[in-house]
């Protein structure tokens, strides 16, 4: 069985369990919590909540339909 390689001197902790970071799977301390951080990105689990209201330059979308003309 092979030693675990030494952690980086100065680094972050690892995001996943806070163990210090080991310069071989940085930022993280293991392959473990590597593979964890990967199941999570394609499980869906880091998401941007979007809302529908948000509309960069303020402007209805060009496929909602448009408000009846009274002439």
């Amino acid at each position: 069985m092979s030693a675990a390689a030494p952690p980086a001197a100065g680094g972050k902790p690892c995001p996943i369990c806070g163990k210090p970071m080991v310069e071989k799977y940085r930022p993280f301390c293991s392959a473990r919590c590597a593979d964890l951080d990967l199941h999570r990105w394609l499980t869906g689990a880091y998401a941007i909540p979007v809302t529908e209201n948000d509309d960069e330059d303020g402007e209805e979308p060009s496929l909602a339909p448009k408000p009846p003309r009274e002439d």
